[in-house]
């Protein structure tokens, strides 16, 4: 356990991170599973909806250094890839 008054803060700190990464990595990744969903079932246009609403989400978690810039780039790359190869 922490002793000095500096490791406290810097304890709490940490765990008040940790809760607030933990609910951004866990809608990143609901996201990308809705996205992946609606792929396979709606049409194109409603696919692209969601893929929209998906890199929002992806790039306000890359933009808190929740997920790294290559990592976004990448999942968002994928899911678009996913959504343009659905027939029009």
């Amino acid at each position: 356990m922490a002793n000095h008054k500096s490791e406290i803060k810097r304890a709490r700190q940490n765990a008040e991170q940790h809760d607030r990464n933990k609910a951004v990595k866990t809608s990143v990744k609901n996201v990308l599973k809705t996205t992946r969903q609606s792929a396979a079932e709606k049409p194109k246009a409603e696919a692209i909806k969601v893929l929209d609403t998906a890199k929002s989400i992806i790039d306000k978690a890359s933009k808190k250094k929740v997920i790294h810039k290559n990592t976004a780039a990448r999942k968002i790359s994928r899911l678009a890839r996913r959504v343009n190869r659905i027939p029009a």
